[in-house]
């Protein structure tokens, strides 16, 4: 995912967040409709969250040092990860307090037109935002499911705004309908059971978000068709006969860590090995260009090693060449 791509989304949603609080705040005065302050906090929760996303993607861009060698990129995981609390903590867990609170003390909305309108406001304001996040996603999602989109996405940003938009969206319906049947049956409870929906709606989106960016936080490889391209490119069939085992790393969404231990045949001089292995990197980052940091250890094929079984650290597919 570019990095403008993600950017333009995130500016996109915090416009429409920013829009729709200050309106939701409004209707929450005029109402005292405990739906539109759980949607008015919700909506601050997630300009808070596009705030962070953008001062993540500003810190990612710093230059490596000795202190951190492989750069910051990571930043942009850590900052994902914190919108997951954040929404957790912020949104979902006092908009079940405040639906609770309405349950046990309920009261009749007032200035119905208030929270109503709003709330289509805001329906329209979120879907332009959603828009523009499934337009920049679509640009690199290619044929996979929103779900494998979701899972696989290097880049934090996109998913997150994805999931932050549906959730506003679906809360935005759930909070019409817990003002629509109170206002129909004149009963505020409804009001309080649609905040307590909008509650446990931004929790489960929440968990997912912090599954996610903790998996990215912990290191994921390549995805697997980056590892076929990396794998292709470093055999050349000459001096590079195989690859005994290789590990790949996102140091960033848009750096990747190759390291790989090659096999060369026994008679190759020092130097024909060393460029058979600059040749291979320049083929590796042709293929894949994220691949910005590669080691690669030449190593002598063995007959008696390959015929003893592959490497144990070996990952699938690799050539049983050990040394």
């Amino acid at each position: 995912m570019s990095a403008s791509g993600g950017t333009k989304a995130i500016v996109a949603a915090l416009s429409a967040n920013l829009a729709i609080a200050v309106a939701k705040f409004v209707a929450f005065a005029f109402s005292g409709s405990s739906s539109m302050l759980a949607e008015g906090v919700h909506s601050l929760a997630d300009s808070g969250n596009q705030a962070l996303l953008l001062v993540g993607g500003k810190k990612a861009k710093r230059e490596a040092n000795e202190e951190h060698p492989f750069g910051y990129g990571r930043e942009r995981y850590i900052y994902a990860f914190l919108v997951s609390i954040v929404l957790f903590s912020v949104g979902g867990m006092f908009a079940l307090y405040e639906g609770y609170e309405k349950i046990k003390h309920p009261h009749a909305i007032e200035h119905w037109y208030w929270p109503v309108g709003v709330l289509i406001f805001a329906i329209i304001a979120e879907g332009f935002s959603f828009r523009t996040a499934i337009k920049e996603s679509n640009q690199t999602r290619g044929q996979h499911s929103w779900t494998d989109f979701i899972r696989r996405a290097k880049a934090p940003e996109l998913p997150v705004v994805l999931l932050e938009d549906f959730g506003a969206l679906v809360g935005l319906v759930l909070a019409l309908g817990g003002v629509g049947i109170a206002l129909a049956t004149g009963d505020g409870v409804w009001d309080g059971i649609g905040t307590l929906c909008i509650g446990i709606l931004l929790i489960v989106i929440a968990l997912v978000l912090a599954a996610e960016t903790k998996s990215l936080l912990l290191g994921e490889g390549a995805a697997a068709e980056s590892v076929t391209l990396i794998r292709e490119a470093i055999v050349d069939g000459d001096t590079v006969t195989g690859v005994i085992h290789m590990r790949t790393l996102h140091l960033g969404p848009e750096e990747l860590l190759v390291a790989a231990k090659i096999a060369v045949r026994h008679d190759d001089t020092a130097a024909e090995i060393a460029r058979a292995i600059d040749a291979a990197e320049a083929r590796i980052r042709e293929a894949v260009p994220i691949a910005r940091v590669i080691y690669l250890e030449p190593d002598i094929y063995s007959a008696a090693a390959a015929a003893a079984g592959p490497d144990p650290m070996q990952t699938p597919g690799g050539d049983p060449h050990a040394h």
